[in-house]
């Protein structure tokens, strides 16, 4: 699902980039994407709470996805490409927290760390395989190419979904409640969220991350191009395909990780993995540096995405409002994820490639700084699911 999710999303900076757009103007469009898909992070959970129809919320954002990609290869006007990212981001924004929401009814709490996990890795593994193929396509007829095999693969992603059957989609058990009882009942208000110290502290670590990762890639892409050391398609490709292949290990490895040594020590390994990744951005500015640049992102990423979704639903079951936490943590994560780019594009216009990717790496250093002052609040989230089978709701204000 990811050509469905993000569109033609990943290739934008180069296509732009070839029809003779600055760094600058470049991240301030994908930071307007950011923005839209930070604000609609927690509405779309609370919706994904409140609805019947989860694959009714895939289909309908990932179709709405791929048609707003096409605008971009219609026209390279400024706001015309931000409306676009916009709507992308809208959408595709909503898919993450419908994913999960079917995950959670189908396997239930006490199954969703696994079954979260093979789920990321069967899904970096499509955006490899997306990637290599887009790549090929992109070098071999033209960018224009990447939003037809989008439009391919969303129609595959629509056949999919809809072999879901709709009663295999426990309602209650897709929210956080126990499986039996009144829909509402059990259910705590939104005020849940802001006393969930954990939860809080989760999403303040991601922001900062997420400042200093969201803008690394394409900008990455973009020093590199620039100093004509790569093909703007397939090094893209390689860029993905690179990182998301080592992205399909951590996730599996996450899974037994969090069961072994819990969640925050993966969550902490995969922030250190940022400052590193940095400082070898800054210093391989070339065509191979794209190897130890993005296994270093697979590795946090592929923790991270198996991982945080598992954390959030530990932290909030039995309230009912799981989903709207993953939403919310996505917005205070989105927020660090939409200054990013805008941050990173004119910081390499201003002072150059290589001390702005110090800069960026940087601030993973305060996540960690957070993680390890709030840690005993952290861990008092359990990673065994023998302590969430019952039902019973976790006392949030931990």
């Amino acid at each position: 699902m990811a050509d469905m999710q993000a569109g033609i999303g990943p290739f934008l900076g180069v296509f732009l980039l070839g029809h003779h757009w600055e760094s600058g103007p470049i991240g301030t469009v994908m930071t307007a994407g950011s923005v839209a898909g930070m604000l609609i992070a927690a509405p779309s959970g609370a919706l994904v709470d409140s609805t019947r129809y989860k694959r009714a919320l895939v289909i309908v954002a990932g179709v709405c996805t791929v048609l707003a990609s096409g605008i971009v290869l219609l026209t390279q006007n400024f706001w015309l490409v931000s409306i676009s990212q916009i709507a992308t981001a809208v959408a595709g924004g909503t898919i993450g927290p419908a994913v999960n929401g079917i995950t959670l009814g189908i396997v239930r709490q006490a199954g969703f760390n696994r079954q979260n996990g093979k789920n990321q890795a069967f899904n970096h593994a499509g955006n490899m395989v997306g990637a290599a193929l887009s790549g090929y396509f992109g070098w071999r007829f033209g960018l224009p190419a990447v939003f037809w095999l989008a439009a391919a693969f969303a129609i595959l992603s629509v056949i999919s979904v809809s072999m879901i059957p709709a009663n295999a989609i426990h309602r209650r058990a897709a929210r956080g409640l126990v499986e039996e009882g009144a829909d509402d009942e059990g259910l705590l208000g939104f005020g849940v969220l802001h006393s969930c110290r954990p939860l809080m502290v989760l999403a303040a670590a991601l922001a900062l991350f997420n400042l200093g990762t969201a803008g690394m890639l394409p900008l990455y892409g973009l020093a590199v191009v620039s100093a004509g050391a790569g093909e703007p398609a397939s090094f893209v490709a390689k860029t993905i395909v690179v990182g998301q292949g080592v992205m399909i290990i951590g996730s599996l490895a996450a899974i037994h990780l969090v069961e072994r040594s819990g969640f925050w020590l993966v969550l902490l390994v995969s922030f250190a993995m940022l400052p590193l990744r940095a400082v070898l951005a800054a210093y391989l500015i070339t065509d191979w540096g794209v190897y130890p640049v993005q296994i270093l992102d697979g590795i946090s990423s592929g923790l991270q995405t198996a991982a945080i979704p598992a954390f959030v639903a530990r932290m909030l079951h039995g309230t009912g409002r799981v989903n709207l936490g993953q939403g919310t943590v996505m917005t205070v994560q989105g927020i660090g994820g939409a200054l990013s780019p805008a941050l990173g594009g004119w910081l390499a216009q201003m002072i150059g490639y290589g001390p702005t990717f110090l800069i960026l790496g940087s601030f993973a250093l305060m996540s960690i700084a957070i993680w390890v002052v709030f840690a005993d609040a952290l861990r008092s989230v359990p990673a065994s699911e023998a302590n969430v089978a019952t039902g019973r709701p976790r006392d949030v204000n931990r």
